[in-house]
């Protein structure tokens, strides 16, 4: 999977269906015959698309988690609260399931966004108002999260 590129402003149709925007579609058309799934994310109110490719690789190292651990059990449990599987249609479409929607708030006018090898999928008051909170911190952040890597190969 290459990384994805692009955030995209989408409305969605009554019955919860986006038209994935052209140019996020072409860098999905590798993946798509494989399917996604669609889950909550775990840190924000939104939704993560992850290509099947991407999931079974996760899965794949949640899987090695001891399951005689009530932690482990617990979290795996509500990790995979609420999966779903999707494809897009033959219209380039991404049906949206209304309980997914339901807990990301998404209703008409969303935000689909790029991260790294999956995609977020957002209401565009939250992706907004998330984005407005972060603007301050982002420095602080930028500098714990990429400052202390040791391996510099020139990332700035």
């Amino acid at each position: 999977m290459t990384n994805l590129i692009g955030t995209y402003e989408c409305k969605a149709d009554v019955k919860g269906r986006v038209m994935v925007p052209s140019a996020l579609k072409k860098q999905l058309d590798p993946v798509a015959a494989g399917g996604f799934v669609i889950k909550r994310a775990v840190f924000q109110p939104c939704l993560e698309l992850y290509p099947m490719e991407e999931w079974n690789a996760l899965m794949d190292k949640m899987s090695k988690l001891n399951r005689f651990n009530r932690k482990n059990v617990d979290f795996i449990r509500r990790f995979t609260a609420g999966v779903k599987t999707v494809e897009l249609d033959v219209s380039g479409r991404l049906n949206i399931p209304n309980d997914l929607a339901l807990f990301a708030g998404i209703t008409k006018d969303l935000v689909i966004s790029s991260a790294i090898n999956i995609v977020e999928i957002w209401d565009k008051e939250k992706y907004e108002q998330a984005i407005d909170d972060a603007a301050n911190d982002f420095a602080d952040l930028a500098e714990q999260v990429m400052g202390d890597v040791e391996d510099s190969d020139g990332i700035s």
